[in-house]
């Protein structure tokens, strides 16, 4: 690993992980009782996109990158947004805290973990122009996201469970905000 020592990639893993573990906190938050198995699927998720996306930003080189860069906050602006206001809408309209089949389902992890990991993929380009091999900071910064997802679910779950149904109001518009800041610190 020329350029980048052991310590620098842990960081870069921490600060890639702050995102993740926000949005499965708030996810957390929402959710009625989680089983262990629920819990691990968005770290899992979570954890392999931010595996992948290094890796597709570091083969990509200087080609895709590039191209999406322009725009890729606002890919994830509007992920948040659509399942922030999806949150906001069960919230106010259903009445409830929602069930972790709803909130973790197959389109919801997809959604997620891509605005979540999509700088993960300017990282790895970051890691291709300093000649550094991409396995080992993949890898770490997979693991790092893995155990802050984790975390978070269990630790937002807990709150959500000992405050109810307001959590998942405050939840919709947390991603919300998290969807703005992205937006709003490319923009300016």
């Amino acid at each position: 690993m020329q350029g980048l020592d052991i310590y620098s990639i842990v960081l870069v893993a921490v600060g890639l992980a702050m995102d993740a573990l926000s949005v499965a906190t708030i996810t957390g938050l929402g959710l009625k009782i989680v089983s262990l198995r629920q819990a691990s699927k968005m770290p899992l998720t979570f954890g392999a996109f931010h595996v992948l996306m290094p890796m597709v930003g570091w083969f990509a080189g200087s080609t895709i990158v590039w191209l999406i860069a322009d725009y890729d906050h606002w890919v994830a602006f509007l992920l948040l947004v659509f399942v922030g206001g999806k949150m906001l809408y069960e919230a106010l309209i259903a009445g409830e805290r929602g069930e972790p089949s709803a909130a973790l389902d197959n389109l919801n992890l997809l959604l997620f973990s891509v605005a979540v990991s999509i700088d993960s993929m300017a990282v790895g380009l970051s890691l291709y122009l300093e000649r550094v091999h991409i396995l080992v900071p993949a890898l770490i910064i997979g693991a790092v996201t893995f155990a802050f997802t984790f975390a978070g679910m269990v630790l937002g779950n807990r709150i959500g469970r000992l405050i109810g149904r307001g959590t998942l109001i405050l939840g919709g518009l947390v991603l919300i905000a998290i969807g703005l800041k992205i937006v709003l610190t490319h923009i300016l």
